[in-house]
């Protein structure tokens, strides 16, 4: 009994030993543990920039000869072709369209004018001969005056024959569609075994190198628009160019209260470009948008702007760390950006969006 006794003594010394032990080396792995160092970003206090006389927006290309070939006449399609991206020349042959009624409706109107033209001579051997029995007294003039109407109403039957004739053929002539000036196929809206109709669109074509930057304006800004001094279009390379003309169309829009802008580009510059690419617009100068325009604007650095997709958010500093805030752009305004909407005046942002994303940011002491 007293044996046990002890050997329990030594199990539970034992036990307490090993515990310690583990306490101990969790202790000194923790110690040994390097700590997460804390990163020191610079912020800046969102300011007010002065605003000048113009405005940057967004545009769409467009091309300044544009042309969706419709059908003229009903029938199947028996062959498309051409497709999106070819070049044609005018003339080319875009579409056939069967022709069987067509050509039927044709000879209709070929035996009509056969028939006409009968009639016709038949009315002028009746007119010649009512003409002598009237010269030697063995019919009235009434006779001949029916006579010469007829022959009257014979003439303007084969006209109308004719005309009828006219229109069959060029009825037939639809059948087969063409290009009506060089282009570039743009779209296709029919497939070989389509049924056409007449009005059906059947290819949309737009002659290459002739584009415009075409802008919808609120109608609030027209006038700054309007008063603009330069007029400037960003291509996709990131050159800024001048419109060769500009243009306002006069009429503002019911549902969206937007009024069209029409900047048409020089074919030097709009050689490259397709229709459908988006670019942007710059309206600059003009003392009477100047007077329009509100005080000033939020503007924040470059660098203070996070860009993931189509996120556009900055790290603001709050309570000694910071936080995520998503906010609307405008345009660059020197070195900075625009601030339409998410931040206040005063706020302070991290003048570096990237560090200020790492764990363990903290605003830099002011």
């Amino acid at each position: 009994m007293v044996s046990n006794a002890v050997s329990l003594k030594s199990r539970a010394g034992l036990r307490r030993g090993l515990l310690a032990l583990s306490a101990a080396a969790l202790l000194a792995g923790a110690a040994s543990a390097p700590a997460v160092a804390a990163v020191s970003v610079p912020t800046v206090a969102v300011g007010s920039a002065a605003r000048g006389a113009g405005f940057e927006t967004d545009a769409t290309l467009q091309a300044l000869q544009q042309s969706t070939v419709g059908a003229q006449i009903a029938g199947n399609v028996l062959q498309l072709a051409v497709k999106a991206g070819d070049r044609v020349r005018a003339g080319q042959v875009l579409v056939r369209i069967d022709e069987r009624d067509a050509q039927a409706g044709l000879a209709r109107a070929e035996a009509g004018l056969a028939q006409a033209d009968a009639e016709q001579r038949n009315a002028q051997t009746h007119v010649q001969r009512t003409r002598d029995l009237r010269a030697q007294g063995f019919v009235s003039q009434a006779a001949l005056d029916v006579a010469e109407t007829q022959l009257k109403a014979a003439d303007a039957g084969v006209q109308q024959a004719r005309a009828a004739r006219a229109q069959a053929a060029l009825a037939r002539g639809f059948a087969a569609v063409t290009a009506p000036f060089d282009a570039v196929v743009l779209a296709t809206h029919v497939e070989a075994g389509d049924l056409a109709a007449p009005g059906r669109p059947l290819v949309t074509l737009y002659a290459p190198g002739r584009v415009r930057a075409v802008v919808n304006l609120a109608a609030s800004r027209s006038a700054a628009a309007r008063a603009a001094t330069t007029t400037e279009v960003q291509l996709p390379d990131g050159r800024w160019v001048v419109p060769v003309a500009r243009t306002e169309l006069p009429g503002t829009d019911a549902v969206s209260q937007t009024v069209e802008w029409r900047l048409d580009l020089a074919p030097a510059d709009g050689a490259a470009l397709l229709p459908g690419q988006s670019v942007r617009v710059r309206f600059a100068g003009g003392t009477a948008a100047a007077a329009a325009a509100p005080a000033g604007r939020l503007v924040v650095p470059a660098g203070a702007v996070l860009r993931r997709g189509e996120l556009t958010a900055v790290y603001a500093a709050q309570d000694g760390r910071f936080v995520l805030k998503a906010v609307r752009l405008g345009a660059a305004v020197g070195d900075g950006i625009e601030v339409l909407a998410g931040l206040k005046a005063g706020e302070r942002v991290a003048l570096d969006a990237v560090r200020a994303g790492l764990a363990g940011a903290v605003p830099a002491a002011q």
